[in-house]
C-alpha cells in the first residue's frame, strides 16, 4: 500500500480565520497535488527544498519540508549535495542558513512509524484509541469519536485479523446501525448468509433484530464509520466470537 499524505495545518491554523485557505493548503496543494503519483514522493520533497531555498525561505516551513524529504528516502549525503548544488544558482548565504537547518533536522533520529501510523496515513478519520468495547472484540480495535451530537459518529478501527464477536441491534421500531467504509478491507456477514467483502466507499445497511458480524480481513487493517440508526427501545445483544476456523474460510 503506497503512503497517502494527509495535511491538517491549514485547518488547525487557519480553520475559523481563512477556511478557504485551510481547505486550499491541506486538500488540494498536499491532499491532490502531493498524493499525484507522476512524481514521487522523495523527487517531490528535493523540489520543494530547492524552490524555499530560492526564494530564500528559511522558517520552520523549510525545517518541516527538510524533514519530510528525510523521511522520504532522501539521505544527509542527498540533502547536503542538493543545497550545495543550489546554492551556485540561489545564493550561497541562502546555502549556510538552510545547512544549519538540515545539519539540525538530520542529528535528530528517525523515528520509526508504527504499523497503526502507516495506516493512519492512508485514510481521512483518526484511528482513535483502544476500543474500550475490546471485549467484544477478537484481535485489537480502536474507536474515535467523530460526532457526539445531533447524529453520533464513531470511526471503528480493526487491526488485521481482527472482528468483533456476533451481536444483534435490537429495537422494537427503526434501529440498526449503517457502516461506511473509508479504509482498507474488511467483511460484513450476517447469521446464516455468505459473507461480504469491504472496501473503502462501500455502505452496509444492517438492518434491526439481526444477528451479525464485522471486521478485517486476515491481511489489511480496516475501517468503517459507525452510524446508530434511531428507534424506540433500542438496546445492544452482544453473542459469541467468530471462531478462529468459520474466519478463516474467508481468506
Amino acid at each position: 500500500m503506497s503512503e497517502k499524505i494527509v495535511q491538517t495545518a491549514g485547518r488547525n491554523a487557519l480553520g475559523q480565520f481563512a477556511p478557504d485557505f485551510a481547505h486550499f493548503n491541506d486538500d488540494v496543494l498536499f491532499g491532490e497535488n502531493w498524493n499525484n503519483t507522476d512524481i514521487d514522493l522523495k523527487t517531490r520533497s528535493i523540489i520543494t527544498v530547492v524552490s524555499l531555498m530560492s526564494q530564500g525561505i528559511t522558517d520552520n516551513s523549510l525545517r518541516y519540508h527538510i524533514m519530510n524529504a528525510k523521511n522520504h528516502g532522501v539521505s544527509q549525503k542527498e540533502m547536503a549535495a542538493v543545497i550545495t548544488h543550489t546554492a551556485f544558482y540561489a545564493g550561497w548565504p541562502k546555502a549556510w542558513a538552510v545547512f544549519n537547518l538540515a545539519k539540525d533536522v538530520y542529528n535528530e533520529p528517525v523515528e520509526e512509524l508504527t504499523e497503526k501510523d502507516k495506516y493512519q496515513n492512508t485514510i481521512f478519520f483518526p484511528v482513535g484509541e483502544p476500543n474500550p468495547y475490546g471485549d467484544y472484540f477478537v484481535g485489537q480495535s480502536y474507536l474515535a469519536p467523530l460526532s457526539l451530537t445531533q447524529v453520533p459518529l464513531f470511526n471503528v478501527t480493526f487491526e488485521p485479523s481482527c472482528r468483533n464477536n456476533w451481536h444483534i441491534h435490537h429495537a422494537e421500531n427503526g434501529g440498526g446501525q449503517m457502516l461506511i467504509c473509508v479504509g482498507g478491507r474488511g467483511y460484513y456477514q450476517e447469521w446464516n448468509k455468505p459473507a461480504r467483502e469491504l472496501h473503502a466507499g462501500d455502505v452496509v445497511n444492517i438492518p434491526p433484530n439481526v444477528k451479525h458480524w464485522h471486521g478485517a480481513a486476515p491481511d489489511s487493517w480496516f475501517s468503517h464509520l459507525a452510524i446508530e440508526v434511531a428507534g424506540e427501545n433500542t438496546s445492544t445483544e452482544w453473542c459469541e466470537k467468530v471462531s478462529d476456523e468459520d474466519y478463516n474460510k474467508l481468506k
